[in-house]
């Protein structure tokens, strides 16, 4: 069995920024800054890191029930934030014949590994049509660290269907060098793909064990599986 981990942003869709808005809103109808997210790092990482920058560049307290809240928040904006026709909103090239080929093959699993919490990833593969695809996954609800997700995941995947599988027949695809980073400790394989946030010098820079330019080319996708 051959367990597919996708990354949300950059890698299946593109959400138009509307996910920096509803997070930016949030945090303005919470604390009162308008500008939360302006210049914190947001490529590779996971939302809970990404709030929690947002807290201490304005000396917030990190206290407990501040994350809930603001999640709360942000899920409620979301919806209409991607709803919106501006922006550079779409599935990325070649996600959607892919994935139902994918869904077609007995040795195959497709799950999520993402920065994204669970209810916010779902709802962008929402907006797109694209959550059926996936029932199962690791996100920013587990952890802060994006290296430290991948675990989750197989642990899903396993108690979900009973069947147990090895480092080496997980893949991990993402399109920013923490999806490379974050399966090279597990001995998983790094699938990066160099269409949205990274070039491919970028991304090669990180020593992916696959390298594309999109996922266009689904028989050379296909081929890597093992």
């Amino acid at each position: 069995m051959n367990l597919l981990l996708f990354d949300i942003d950059g890698t299946l869709i593109l959400s138009g920024g509307a996910g920096f808005r509803a997070m930016t809103q949030a945090f303005a109808d919470l604390y009162g800054p308008t500008d939360a997210f302006d210049g914190v790092e947001l490529a590779g990482r996971t939302d809970t890191s990404i709030f929690q920058d947002a807290l201490k560049k304005y000396d917030i307290p990190d206290d407990d029930g501040r994350l809930e809240l603001f999640k709360s928040r942000y899920f409620e904006l979301l919806p209409h934030e991607i709803g919106k026709t501006e922006g550079n909103k779409r599935i990325m090239p070649g996600v959607e014949p892919l994935l139902q080929r994918l869904v077609q093959l007995p040795n195959v699993a497709l799950g999520l590994l993402t920065g994204n919490w669970e209810v916010s990833g779902r709802i962008k593969l929402g907006h797109f049509a694209l959550a059926k695809y996936f029932s199962f996954g690791a996100f920013a609800d587990d952890s802060a660290i994006r290296a430290d997700l991948l675990p989750f995941a197989v642990a899903r995947y396993e108690k979900q269907t009973g069947r147990c599988v090895q480092p080496e027949q997980v893949f991990v695809v993402g399109d920013t060098p923490a999806d490379i980073l974050c399966a090279k400790p597990h001995g998983a394989v790094s699938v990066a793909v160099a269409a949205a946030h990274y070039s491919a010098d970028q991304l090669r820079e990180h020593q992916p064990d696959y390298l594309f330019d999109d996922l266009q080319d689904a028989s050379r996708f296909l081929a890597i599986l093992r």
